[in-house]
Formats: C-alpha cells, sequence, structure tokens
C-alpha cells in the first residue's frame, strides 16, 4: 500500500519557487499586462525619454550660436524715428570649468560674438527726394557670459559684452554726379546722417537655451543695445533666434 509521501519546510519552499518561476515563464510579455490601481502603464520608449541622461551634463568646455537677427537703431542724431534691421549673429562661449571645478568656474564663460545687420531709414525732408536709404551695421565684441538656472529642458545664461560697431550710412546717396545747375550732390549731413565711421557698443542679456538633448538647443536671446555714433549714448533692443551647439568637456 502507498504511503503519503511527507516533505520537510526546505522541500516545500523549493517547490514553491519552482511553481512561481514555472507559472511566470508562461506568462506572456508582462511589460503589457495592466498597471496596478493607482498607478500608470509606462511604456519601455517613455522609460528611456525620463532617463535624465538625455539631458545636458553642463560641463562642456565650448558653446557655438548662429542666428537670424533682428535690431533697431537711430541713423542720424537729429532723425525723429528709429529704423529696423534684420540680420544675422554668431558667438562662441568658453566656459572655464565644470560643476565638479567649484563655484565661479562651473559658472563663468568667456564671449565673443559678431553681428552684421542691415536696413532702411527715413530721412530729413531734402531737396533730393530721398525718403528711406539704406544703412548697414557690423559689429564685433567680447565679454563674460554667466551660468543661471538650468536643467534638462531649458538653461537660462546672462551675458555683458562690449565692443565697436562699424556704421556704414552713405550707400544709398554717394556717386552722385556734380549737378549742372548749382546744386550739391547729396550728403549724409544733408538728409540727417551720421557719417561712415565706428563707434562705442554694448549689449547686456540674457539667453534661453530649449534644450533638444545633450548637445543641441534653440535659444532665444534677447537684448538691451549701447551704441554711442552721435553725441551721447543711446539705447535700443534686439533680439535673435537660433541653433546652439555644445561640445568638449571638462
Amino acid at each position: 500500500m502507498l504511503q503519503p509521501m511527507k516533505m520537510t519546510p526546505p522541500a516545500v519552499r523549493a517547490l514553491g519557487c519552482l511553481t512561481l518561476a514555472l507559472a511566470m515563464a508562461g506568462t506572456p510579455n508582462l511589460k503589457s499586462q495592466t498597471a496596478a490601481p493607482g498607478t500608470i502603464a509606462v511604456k519601455p520608449g517613455e522609460v528611456a525619454a525620463l532617463n535624465p541622461t538625455n539631458g545636458p551634463s553642463y560641463d562642456n568646455q565650448w558653446e557655438v550660436y548662429g542666428g537670424l537677427l533682428y535690431m533697431n537703431g537711430q541713423a542720424g542724431q537729429a532723425l525723429p524715428k528709429h529704423y529696423n534691421m534684420g540680420g544675422g549673429e554668431l558667438e562662441a562661449t568658453y566656459w572655464l570649468g565644470g560643476p565638479k571645478n567649484g563655484f565661479l568656474r562651473s559658472h563663468l564663460g568667456l564671449s565673443a560674438e559678431g553681428r552684421f545687420a542691415a536696413g532702411t531709414t527715413p530721412l530729413l525732408p531734402n531737396q533730393y527726394n530721398l525718403n528711406r536709404v539704406l544703412v548697414q551695421q557690423t559689429i564685433g565684441a567680447g565679454g563674460l557670459t554667466w551660468r543661471g538656472p538650468k536643467n534638462r529642458y531649458i538653461a537660462i545664461d546672462y551675458h555683458a559684452l562690449g565692443g565697436v560697431d562699424y556704421g556704414k550710412f552713405d550707400t544709398a546717396i554717394k556717386g552722385y554726379p556734380a549737378s549742372t545747375v548749382g546744386v550739391a550732390p547729396p550728403t549724409t549731413a544733408a538728409v540727417g546722417l551720421y557719417s561712415n565711421h565706428t563707434a562705442g557698443w554694448g549689449v547686456a542679456g540674457a539667453s534661453l537655451d530649449f534644450n533638444q538633448g545633450p548637445k543641441f538647443s534653440v535659444r532665444l536671446s534677447p537684448d538691451l543695445i549701447f551704441e554711442h555714433f552721435g553725441t551721447d549714448t543711446k539705447e535700443f533692443f534686439s533680439i535673435s533666434l537660433g541653433v546652439m551647439y555644445r561640445f568638449g568637456k571638462k
């Protein structure tokens, strides 16, 4: 007569583990199962997107930026209206350190930039029937950038730069031949424009970097501009939009 088999506690535990393993092996794709009550199922792709390593580490050595630029200005001391310019901006920033190099070095950068912009300006009433003419500005500057608040999605930097601005104001009025009836050719002074020259220039502003990954960002950069083409320093506005790229490691 068969006797019932007696099982010791260790054997019972081993049998239980084996049964659970067989049950899990026969369960199709646990990842696709419904989440427990009170929770939301997370797909594998969403888990990867939430990985903090997908954002910038802010230990890069360099940033380079290029974008389209809008500026306004005044082309003559006595002109009553400002004029609008469009152009481009290029900027490079060298960061003195990364997160492991201390507070000051990890926040401070050296920046250099160049800008070119052109637009048409209204003139003073004149005998030449000139209403609007083309003016151009070519700018070079350098200064400091301070790294502000940042996370994986956005970073805000503050900058202050100074340099020079070459203004070309006579593009549309030069080259007129001498008049046969005693009327002198137009000059910049006759229509209210500055003469062509280089003036001091400065900018203070911020950049907002919308991170598209560890290296690329879409940058929006509004600025307050200071220029001294005339007898005093005047303040104007500019804003640029473009792409910024990070590279190098500190």
